[in-house]
């Protein structure tokens, strides 16, 4: 059972019910899913936060395929990830994650180590778009 069945990176909207068909197996006792919003603040915004803009490097796709596998380590999970890249607004979804397994427990720990990894090693940027038009990267990660 143990797989990546998807991990892109892409311009077009998330899918939850593609991501959720992805990972669907008998095997699969549970399913776990997360799913990354743009939300309308941030610490370090002085004004309502209205856009976020991702670029990510050509490798990026590949460095989300390994995060995926690396993840599974040994265990039976099934997991199917993507990224959002371009402009997006409050309430649009960057980051799209299912993960089945034969046990609950094994899928929340895929799924968490997941976006963790994510935040910290994909080759993904963003710029924050304020309100008042102030705008700030937000450094490597998702």
């Amino acid at each position: 059972m143990n797989a990546v069945r998807l991990a892109a990176i892409s311009s077009e909207p998330l899918d939850l019910d593609l991501h959720l068909a992805a990972v669907d197996d008998a095997a699969a006792g549970a399913v776990t899913t997360f799913v990354g919003r743009v939300r309308d603040h941030d610490p370090d915004a002085a004004t309502p936060v209205v856009a976020l803009e991702y670029s990510a490097h050509p490798d990026a796709e590949a460095t989300l395929q390994r995060i995926a596998k690396e993840a599974i380590g040994t265990s039976a999970a099934i997991v199917a990830v993507s990224h959002r890249v371009g402009r997006l607004v409050v309430g649009d979804l960057a980051v799209m994650i299912a993960v089945a397994s034969p046990h609950r427990a094994e899928a929340f720990e895929v799924c968490r180590a997941i976006i963790e990894v994510i935040k910290t090693d994909l080759p993904v940027w963003k710029r924050q778009v304020e309100s008042d038009g102030t705008t700030a990267w937000k450094g490597l990660g998702g």
